[in-house]
């Protein structure tokens, strides 16, 4: 088997389901610690920390998801990522592995219409006895609804700028 037919990931549990990401768009993993608070972000951005310097928004994958039950644990992790020339830190239960997966074992998952998060899932994934979410993160922390980068005639939610209105008019 070729490189090119294989790529590394990072799995991380979400409730009782694994996932996995590709590793290239990980900066980091660090322990969780209470972000500070943005008022009027959506519920699922816990707030922003200062990562050497940089501000950087939090998003708790488990409230995005609408997964009951959440708490935060010593194994609840934030990992950092880097989409789009951006850095945003996303919250997991916790991390499993690194491990590589070859492209053509990753299966379509079945179509179960009007799930959320579905279209951000590449496909499914059999690691030994372990059955993974193979997650788009970077179509997921860039969709309109993430509200983490800037759309056209959308109110929504900057880290950078607060909330504001775009428009056609405030373009020119």
């Amino acid at each position: 088997m070729s490189e090119k037919e294989t790529r590394e990931y990072l799995g991380f549990l979400l409730g009782q389901e694994e996932y996995a990401i590709d590793i290239l768009c990980v900066q980091e993993i660090r322990g969780y610690v209470e972000p500070t608070f943005i008022a009027e972000a959506p519920p699922f951005v816990k707030g922003v920390i200062n990562l050497r310097g940089n501000i950087v928004p939090i998003v708790d994958l488990r409230i995005r998801f609408g997964l009951k039950n959440i708490r935060y644990t010593p194994f609840t992790v934030v990992i950092v990522l880097n989409i789009k020339e951006r850095t945003i830190g996303v919250v997991v239960d916790n991390v499993s592995d690194v491990f590589e997966l070859p492209e053509e074992s990753i299966r379509p998952a079945p179509d179960f219409s009007g799930l959320f998060h579905q279209r951000y899932i590449k496909g499914l994934a059999a690691l030994e006895e372990r059955m993974l979410i193979v997650a788009d993160i970077e179509a997921l922390m860039s969709g309109e609804e993430m509200a983490l980068f800037e759309s056209k005639n959308a109110k929504k939610f900057s880290v950078d700028r607060g909330m504001k209105e775009e428009n056609d008019e405030n373009e020119r």
